[in-house]
């Protein structure tokens, strides 16, 4: 009974992690409210200033006018894309931003809206709130109790380090499977995972797992 008592504490906690990140939302579809100018590094070495470029969170790609129409870049092709306050990397045909580095490894984060998420809360809030019977047919009536907040998108990040020049999603598993044959980094790393504040969505507990595994 008490390992059960524990293991519904841990998922609690796990809920209740994602449900406080969750409230991060947002109305709009791009990072930028206004498309921005841009310094965009490609495979091949070329470097190309954009006047007009932004970040779609439905895929964390890259979007470019042409015209008055938005177009979405071909992300195989694209390496950096340098902002006024952000620089992104393509990490697997995503765009990662900038967070932190500790030496040589670096803390990044992609950042995609949850579309079903959004759709299946905005479905749960619409109730049947009367039934009319009259005569042959059945009448109802509904009611929207969606409110202003569910009607923004719930932002999901996805975190990845640069640990010894390889990305690695951030993961238990995955991370662990990177760590040096060390003792003391395999010991640290578990110390630092097991704290009562660490959480797999704070970029603070993160920068601290990667200075713990840093060389």
């Amino acid at each position: 009974m008490k390992k059960n008592r524990l293991g519904l504490l841990c998922l609690t906690l796990c809920l209740a992690a994602l449900s406080a990140f969750a409230q991060k939302r947002t109305t709009m579809v791009t990072v930028y409210r206004q498309f921005k100018p841009s310094m965009i590094t490609f495979k091949d070495g070329r470097r190309l200033s954009q006047t007009l470029t932004n970040v779609f969170l439905k895929n964390s790609s890259l979007l470019y006018m042409k015209g008055e129409h938005a177009m979405e870049a071909f992300m195989d092709n694209v390496v950096k894309v340098e902002f006024d306050d952000r620089t992104y990397v393509n990490i697997n045909n995503q765009l990662a931003y900038y967070i932190d580095s500790v030496k040589s490894n670096h803390l990044y984060c992609v950042e995609i809206f949850d579309k079903d998420a959004y759709e299946r809360n905005l479905r749960n809030n619409v109730n049947i709130t009367n039934l009319d019977m009259g005569g042959d047919q059945i009448g109802t009536t509904t009611i929207d109790l969606n409110g202003e907040e569910d009607y923004k998108y719930p932002v999901v990040p996805h975190f990845y380090f640069l640990y010894n020049g390889e990305f690695v999603k951030v993961h238990e598993r995955e991370i662990w499977r990177r760590l040096p044959k060390d003792e003391d980094k395999r010991r640290l790393f578990k110390s630092v995972i097991g704290a009562d504040d660490f959480s797999w969505l704070s970029p603070e507990s993160l920068m601290k797992l990667l200075k713990a595994i840093s060389d």
